[in-house]
């Protein structure tokens, strides 16, 4: 994956999107909209100007309290992954690999006491509206997203002709969370501002905005409308 990065390497200020490129709101009274997350901002995959030619930090979100904690070295990594005070984490190249804070080899929680796992619905987000039995977790659960180049379970396409990832439409994961709650999540984008069509490989990134909802009570219950 990480060569057909290589041309986003250059990433730098763009002009902000027009009236005509913003994406609908997806705000309805009852989800958590995360716009413009910035990630690992700094991080480049080539010699860029202003930028730093590493592997990005792996950055920490917790579906409750909102907050963020970046891994940059060893250290963090041992203070912080094996909690479950955190839900899912974006990592890999331009922070475009999203992971759950569960059970699986090669992922930042595996053998920490985080239970989360997702499965993938190919429903638009308001028609999610229960998370299915703990036997289709078991089943078909993963411990993460990111390129679909074919599996039908990443979040995006990535173009090789323009190099752009393109997300993709209607699909939504579920989620049981680092503390066993049931949970949505749509990921929407990974360029500032939320454009609904991106044109230029060189558009900011990453800035992942996504949205959820963490059902609280125990149940099933994940209806949004």
């Amino acid at each position: 994956m990480r060569k057909y990065f290589l041309l986003l390497a250059a990433i730098i200020p763009f002009a902000a999107c027009t009236k005509d490129n913003v994406a609908p709101s997806k705000e309805d009274g009852v989800s958590v909209v995360v716009y413009d997350l910035a990630c690992d901002t700094l991080a480049s995959m080539g010699d860029t100007e202003g930028k730093e030619k590493r592997p990005f930090y792996t950055v920490l979100f917790s579906m409750t309290t909102r907050q963020t904690r970046f891994i940059k070295n060893a250290a963090d990594s041992a203070q912080y992954l094996k909690k479950a005070d955190w839900d899912i984490a974006f990592s890999k190249e331009y922070n475009s690999y999203v992971t759950v804070n569960g059970q699986f080899p090669g992922t930042p929680g595996n053998g920490g006491p985080g239970k989360g796992v997702m499965v993938v619905v190919d429903k638009p987000y308001d028609q999610v509206t229960e998370a299915p039995a703990d036997a289709e977790f078991d089943t078909n659960g993963n411990g993460g997203t990111g390129w679909d180049t074919g599996s039908g379970y990443g979040w995006f396409f990535y173009s090789l002709q323009n190099h752009i990832c393109v997300p993709i439409k209607n699909r939504t994961f579920v989620l049981r969370t680092a503390t066993g709650h049931y949970a949505k999540l749509e990921l929407l984008n990974i360029y500032k501002g939320n454009p609904a069509v991106v044109t230029d490989l060189f558009w900011p990134a990453p800035y992942l905005t996504f949205r959820y909802f963490v059902q609280t009570d125990g149940s099933r219950n994940l209806r949004t409308k």
